[in-house]
């Protein structure tokens, strides 16, 4: 079969993996107008031409409001890496950012570009007490 039958990430499947995947909050705050001067659509296609990319509804971190989180590949959680969660991504830049990091291969594979620590956040699920 061809990778078109399989999706996108056919080669990453035969190779015996699972690719970078994206997750982009879309609901009451995030992806809507209440987050201005920000092409939602254009955001949400300029990641997908990267790497799979699952719409969400609300994640619970409106304050952070646009939330992607990039999930690391199957050989990137080999390495021990963990989702990154990114917040007030509102620019075209950061969005361009997170796209050339996916294409390097995300988490755990590729090392985050230190710009993108501006906008890394822990969600409150994950935080510990002090």
């Amino acid at each position: 079969m061809s990778d078109e039958a399989h999706g996108a990430d056919a080669p990453a499947r035969r190779a015996g993996g699972v690719p970078c995947r994206v997750v982009v909050c879309r609901d009451c705050c995030c992806g809507t107008a209440k987050v201005t001067g920000v092409d939602h659509a254009a955001q949400t296609a300029r990641l997908r031409a990267e790497a799979p990319v699952r719409v969400s509804a609300c994640l619970d971190v409106c304050e952070q409001a646009n939330v992607i989180v990039v999930q690391p590949s199957s050989a990137g959680r080999a390495a021990g890496a963990r989702p990154v969660w990114l917040g007030l991504v509102n620019d075209p830049d950061a969005a361009e950012d997170i796209a050339a990091w996916v294409r390097a291969g995300g988490p755990g594979v590729a090392p985050c570009p230190e710009i993108l620590d501006l906008y890394t956040f822990t969600p409150p699920r994950r935080r510990t007490a002090s």
